[in-house]
């Protein structure tokens, strides 16, 4: 589904999201699904993001491009759940992605401690 030409698409939204899911951290459950989640522990939080992740990866295979657009949208803010919840920012994975860029896949999968080539 194209983006609306009047809607600004600004991959910064995840840095916002990753705020506000950090704001919530510690407060009342029962107001912030990010506040419950978190509460929940890192196995709860794990469990729901492979969820999202299977939802995602059965409207993928089903070709429902809208359900895969929402289903993303839910990735991604599990992920950010987990990042809050282990003390990862999302500079460290904008940082690990700039790294990576202009090396093969294949070239930085081989380069990895243990990897099987």
């Amino acid at each position: 589904m194209p983006v609306p030409e009047d809607i600004t698409v600004d991959a910064s939204v995840l840095d916002r999201l990753f705020d506000v899911v950090t704001s919530r951290r510690g407060t009342d459950p029962s107001i912030s699904h990010s506040a419950r989640l978190l509460s929940r522990g890192t196995g709860k939080i794990a469990q729901k993001f492979g969820e999202e992740a299977v939802e995602c990866l059965i409207e993928a295979v089903a070709g429902r491009q809208h359900e895969l657009v929402g289903e993303s949208a839910d990735v991604l803010y599990h992920l950010i759940v987990l990042w809050v919840d282990a003390g990862v920012t999302p500079a460290q994975v904008w940082a690990e992605l700039d790294r990576r860029e202009g090396t093969s896949g294949i070239a930085e999968k081989a380069s990895r401690p243990g990897s099987k080539r």
